[in-house]
């Protein structure tokens, strides 16, 4: 999408407390693991800092063979064995707050920023949690299943995100956000529109990719679009529970 999200006109009625939390807990992993220049307690040497960001991924990041009963992957040959024991299921849970660079990062808190809030106020805490990390779960999974074989470390929030994206376009798709179109001219853009477009681009990258089994792209679009699904069938299902709940319990998060 040729755009980034600024803000959401959308008066939220309370902090948004779980989308700072999720925030400040993306961003204090990131500057902790070996994958921070700023964590440079893991050496400066090229050597050891790979051979730490490797056993990192290995130990936190998701990898298909694995949650799929593959069997834990190796470190290779150039770095010692760390000896750990991996938790597969775990690792899906803990991969969502691993990134592999700054802009990564970023570019998922931004998105979390700005459609976290609408969502968390919408739905309330403990449901938009809930949404969040299900979502992650089911996009982590279901890129597994689409490359069963693969040992690739699955890092990032992109599949959780995606879901809040979902459950947005549901609960609360007539907002306006100010969006940096080409990253430089600001306008004003129905949500459902952007969060929309974001899911067809997704999805449209997902499906060119899987008809080039050979290429790889590095981002997990499939992880993208699975998630992007159970945020909407979570969101929908979360409204027809409070609705069938009788109007007195709408107002209470």
């Amino acid at each position: 999408m040729a755009g980034i999200p600024l803000s959401d006109d959308y008066p939220v009625r309370r902090v948004p407390a779980v989308t700072y939390a999720l925030i400040s807990a993306n961003v204090v992993v990131y500057l902790l693991s070996p994958l921070s220049l700023l964590a440079v307690w893991y050496g400066a040497d090229q050597l050891p800092r790979e051979c730490a960001i490797e056993h990192y991924l290995l130990r936190w990041a998701a990898i298909p063979v694995e949650l799929l009963g593959g069997g834990q992957v190796e470190a290779s040959g150039s770095c010692p064995d760390p000896g750990h024991t991996k938790v597969a299921w775990l690792s899906a849970l803990t991969s969502m707050f691993l990134h592999g660079g700054a802009a990564h990062l970023i570019s998922n808190m931004v998105y979390l920023f700005v459609f976290g809030p609408v969502v968390e106020d919408r739905l309330g805490r403990l449901r938009y949690l809930g949404l969040y990390a299900v979502s992650g779960l089911v996009a982590t999974y279901a890129f597994a299943l689409t490359q069963s074989s693969a040992e690739v470390p699955l890092v990032g929030a992109s599949g959780a995100i995606s879901g809040v994206l979902g459950a947005y376009l549901l609960v609360q798709h007539r907002s306006r956000v100010v969006t940096l179109v080409f990253v430089v001219v600001p306008v004003r853009l129905p949500g459902w529109a952007l969060v929309g477009t974001y899911f067809i681009l997704q999805y449209f990258l997902y499906v060119s990719m899987s008809a080039y089994p050979g290429v790889e792209s590095g981002v997990a679009y499939a992880a993208h679009v699975y998630g992007f699904v159970a945020g909407v069938l979570g969101a929908l299902l979360m409204h027809r529970i409070r609705w069938r709940s009788g109007p007195r319990r709408l107002d209470v998060h």
